[in-house]
């Protein structure tokens, strides 16, 4: 991660037992902590790719489980390379609104989680997001190693979004559900996506790079 000056602190405190209690496990009772120079190990794996997204640690909360990912995105005025072809994949299913003529315009790379949960916090670089809107005619696909990031996501092209600058320091809040992606990206943005996940991630999984 380029440039930060940050110590990231997760702290698993004690949740509100009921909860943990509902979920039929243990409330934690110790914190986790995933250091600046743990961060930056994984973050320097990424940085020669033009999009990466990996967690950290899982911390299970008893209620849900709760991580850390770090990502980082190339600029988009540099095509990617393309990518070596492969096996014959299963086909992916149709997700978002299905529409036989299309609205007006539209913006390429939108996509939905189903149920996961981001909280951005911009480290370095920056870009024009985009969110809400909808998807149409998008596929469907399932990001979901023991580690993440997101589980049960839709892509597609994403219509009536709302496009943002955003730099470091700022933070965005996607809900599952909310179309969000990147519109522009002159150079490249590293951040931090913040995600409790209750059906997602394995509990206690370690991002490779950093396992002892």
């Amino acid at each position: 991660m380029k440039n930060t000056v940050m110590k990231v602190l997760v702290v698993a405190s004690v949740p509100v037992a009921a909860f943990a209690a509902q979920a039929g496990k243990p409330a934690p009772t110790t914190a986790t902590y995933i250091m600046k120079e743990e961060l930056d190990k994984i973050s320097a794996t990424e940085q020669s790719a033009s999009t990466r997204d990996e967690n950290a640690k899982v911390v299970d909360l008893g209620y849900e489980k709760f991580t850390v990912g770090i990502i980082h995105r190339g600029s988009t005025r540099t095509p990617a390379p393309a990518a070596a072809a492969g096996g014959a994949a299963a086909p992916a299913q149709p997700c978002g609104r299905t529409m036989t003529t299309l609205p007006p315009g539209g913006t390429p790379g939108g996509i939905t989680h189903d149920l996961q949960t981001e909280g951005y916090l911009i480290t370095s670089g920056g870009g024009t997001m985009f969110t809400d809107g909808y998807i149409v005619n998008g596929r469907h696909n399932n990001q979901d190693p023991a580690g993440g990031p997101n589980g049960p996501t839709c892509g597609g092209m994403a219509y009536d979004v709302k496009k943002v600058a955003v730099k470091v320091g700022d933070v965005v809040i996607v809900p599952p559900g909310v179309v969000h992606g990147w519109a522009d990206i002159p150079d490249h943005v590293d951040y931090l996506s913040f995600r409790p996940s209750q059906s997602v991630l394995q509990p206690g999984w370690v991002n490779p790079t950093i396992a002892k």
